[in-house]
């Protein structure tokens, strides 16, 4: 990726500039729980959006993507937002360190990425943060402190992307840190690191492949879901809430507004537990909380569909430690925890059967712990 990345610089805007990455991200436990002020715990991982990029001296960004062969230009002043969609999570970048008084002037860049498209593996939050970060170093001398370049991306994503998602993708990819993952309290902004080293385990993805179209939008409403029985709670988030108060009030809610939140709540102490259990080094602790995790993804918030949750059937008959969805659901990945002498039984087995049954085999995307957002070394 590299060596084409530094050809197609050559080729479009002569010399060389200075290369930057930024990771995809994947997270292990705690979904669903950022809107709900809850804990996530997230992992940088060794699937990166690599750019190289030199200031041009000029007020117009040129940019050229060699996975979608296309070029685009813009200036930086807000009427100059480009027509394309791509660039305009580059352009969104470069306006909101502009509106935090930052400085960006005119570069050019090319860039690329193998972090896979679809998986939920946080393509678009890759490519900003590599762009934020890349612009914090080139034009603000580091200024910047990454929590903010993380924020940069999510307005981005807010401002000029229309998609309304929490902070922890552009979190994961900017802070990410090789064989830790990290739990970020979506509340306050804290976070802490935790050694992740999986000796005698592999963490590997299993992507399905499938994404299933939704006629309305699910995600809003579990969010109402969620916001209603708060209320009736009187608390802020569900983060404040626990069972006991939740049966105390489950005669004045619907069935469905209290599956929701019984969902949220027990999946806020899971992270909690598996948290603990890492301290320890007991992954089969985190292995059974994962396979709750799904239960608790398919039966009561009702995110999943019937390709993952074959998934995760599979991963349980060929002994596989831990598995669940990974992400918002209804297509997508499962994230898997499988003892090294299981692994290659295991996809075999996965392959083989959901090809049977579907049609087509899942993508298998080992994951590897790796650093977050920063200037590429060799």
């Amino acid at each position: 990726m590299k060596e084409k990345i530094n050809e197609a610089f050559e080729k479009h805007f002569g010399g060389k500039g200075i290369l930057f990455v930024a990771p995809g991200r994947f997270n292990l436990i705690g979904e669903h729980t950022d809107y709900n002020g809850g804990f996530v715990f997230p992992g940088a991982i060794d699937k990166v959006i690599m750019a190289e990029i030199r200031p041009n001296g000029t007020d117009k960004v040129r940019l050229f993507s060699l996975d979608l062969d296309a070029s685009a230009e813009f200036g930086l002043r807000e009427e100059d937002a480009p027509k394309e969609q791509w660039a305009r999570y580059i352009f969104g970048v470069c306006r909101e360190i502009i509106k935090r008084g930052g400085k960006v002037e005119g570069f050019d860049a090319v860039f690329a990425g193998n972090v896979p498209l679809g998986a939920g593996l946080s393509s678009s939050a890759a490519l900003e943060s590599c762009f934020a970060n890349a612009l914090n170093e080139l034009f603000n001398d580091n200024k910047f402190p990454k929590m903010e370049l993380a924020k940069i991306g999510q307005s981005t994503e807010h401002n000029y992307c229309g998609v309304n998602c929490g902070i922890m993708d552009q979190f994961a990819s900017v802070h990410g840190k090789k064989d830790n993952l990290m739990r970020l309290d979506c509340r306050s902004g804290e976070f802490e690191y935790f050694p992740f080293k999986l000796d005698g385990y592999k963490l590997v993805l299993v992507d399905s492949r499938v994404k299933h179209e939704l006629v309305d939008s699910p995600y809003n409403k579990r969010r109402e879901s969620c916001e209603r029985v708060a209320k009736k709670l009187g608390v802020e988030t569900l983060r404040d809430a626990d069972m006991a108060m939740l049966d105390a009030v489950k005669g004045e809610i619907s069935e469905e507004d209290y599956n929701r939140a019984k969902y949220v709540i027990e999946e806020k102490q899971r992270v909690l537990d598996v948290c603990d259990a890492l301290v320890k080094g007991d992954l089969e602790t985190v292995g059974d909380r994962m396979y709750k995790t799904h239960e608790g993804m398919s039966k009561l918030y009702e995110v999943s569909c019937e390709e993952l949750d074959y998934l995760n059937d599979v991963a349980k008959e060929c002994g596989v430690s831990g598995s669940r969805i990974m992400g918002g659901g209804f297509g997508g990945c499962t994230v898997n925890l499988v003892k090294d002498e299981l692994y290659e039984p295991f996809i075999a087995t996965v392959k083989e059967k959901f090809n049977a049954k579907y049609g087509h085999e899942p993508k298998i995307y080992p994951v590897i712990v790796s650093d977050g957002a920063r200037r590429y070394q060799e």
